[in-house]
């Protein structure tokens, strides 16, 4: 289980990963020099440039199905269970030539088709992530007419995009441990008391 910086700590650790992993050949293919960034909704609008660079963006954020359901064994009726969530993300490929934004995309869809899992150590730390943490980086069916609806929202036009899930990411309640106790006033029932007297 992860604090609240596990949203945020998963679309870096996956851009991070793509960037570190990113050659300057495959085979004897020479591949464009690339850019790698985790995006907000503002930044998505900026004006484009031909800079070649991958992005991500976190369009979606939705309670796992499943993990709703479940409750582990091992708590007690107090305790909360985790918050699971599903982060849907696009990856979005930027160039001012076909060859330099075909290139970078391909790989990248590659990299993350082999290399699906992501676990602690390869998640930033931020985030507390629990020693037994993965999660898993899922390419997802998204309609063309709701990638439409997404690019419509935005003022750059269309760009060439795919889009992925990644399940399970775990949010640990708070924990009330160290807060301070209820405390409650007992009344009692009895006889009024005489007049003037307190």
């Amino acid at each position: 289980m992860a604090n609240i910086q596990a949203i945020h700590s998963v679309g870096h650790s996956i851009v991070t990963y793509l960037r570190n992993t990113y050659p300057a050949t495959v085979g004897a293919l020479p591949m464009p020099g690339c850019g790698f960034a985790l995006l907000s909704s503002g930044e998505l609008e900026a004006p484009p440039d031909d800079t070649v660079r991958l992005t991500l963006y976190l369009y979606r954020v939705t309670v796992n199905e499943h993990q709703r359901q479940q409750r582990p064994d091992r708590m007690s009726p107090d305790q909360l269970a985790p918050l699971g969530l599903d982060l849907h993300f696009l990856l979005t490929a930027w160039a001012g030539t076909a060859q330099d934004e075909l290139l970078p995309l391909a790989w990248a869809m590659r990299q993350l088709y082999q290399h699906p899992l992501l676990d602690a150590s390869s998640l930033s730390p931020e985030a507390g992530w629990g020693p037994e943490e993965v999660i898993q980086i899922i390419p997802s069916e998204l309609s063309t007419e709701d990638m439409m609806r997404i690019w419509d929202a935005f003022e750059p036009a269309y760009r060439l995009s795919v889009s992925y899930v990644v399940r399970l990411v775990r949010l640990d309640p708070d924990s009330f441990a160290d807060a301070a106790p209820v405390v409650a006033s007992r009344f009692g029932y009895g006889p009024a008391s005489p007049a003037g007297m307190r």
